[in-house]
């Protein structure tokens, strides 16, 4: 199997090469249902990397592309991405674990103990990423009230506080960006 491609989209004032096509593409997030996850920094480095093109679960969304609100746990503690996410595979654990496979040679028998119990599990493909210079722990209580990391996933169209909060990070000029096509 052919690896991903990756194209960077790189930040800054003005529009970048890539900016329409964000805008106009099914992974621009646009009717995605938004939602906040946790992630150590280790596998998004991943994702820049290239090693990383999909996010596997136990039990995600069925059906709908995703807007992933990412929350980076410590030591970096800080809401600072939002990826783009097409709508989950849903499959057997020994499928699932094959697309870690060919994602990341190595990747597969960990993905596989993850969700072997499990009758189905879930590969999402990451389509887009964007880093923003975003909110640390601190602020995020400060402007919420309080705030825990997420354990799963949260679905912000139950939470407009933290919604609004997000898409406030989000407004914002990004640092890096990543147009990811998994496999």
């Amino acid at each position: 199997m052919q690896a991903g491609r990756m194209e960077l989209v790189t930040g800054g004032k003005g529009t970048s090469q890539f900016q329409g096509e964000l805008f106009a593409a099914p992974d621009s997030g646009v009717g995605a249902e938004p939602v906040l996850m946790a992630l150590n920094a280790e596998f998004y480095e991943l994702i820049w990397r290239g090693q990383k093109t999909h996010e596997f679960r136990r039990r995600f969304l069925e059906g709908r592309p995703v807007r992933w609100f990412v929350y980076l746990n410590a030591p970096v503690s800080r809401l600072e991405a939002v990826i783009d996410l097409g709508p989950a595979i849903v499959d057997v654990p020994e499928r699932i674990a094959a697309i870690a496979e060919a994602a990341r040679p190595g990747n597969g028998a960990s993905v596989l103990e993850y969700v072997s119990d499990l009758d189905r599990a879930f590969a999402v493909p990451i389509l887009h990423v964007a880093e923003y210079p975003g909110l640390p722990a601190a602020d995020l209580r400060a402007e919420l009230g309080s705030f825990h990391p997420p354990q799963g996933y949260v679905r912000l169209a139950q939470h407009p506080q933290m919604l609004a909060v997000c898409e406030k990070v989000a407004a914002g000029t990004p640092v890096r960006q990543l147009r990811v096509h998994p496999r």
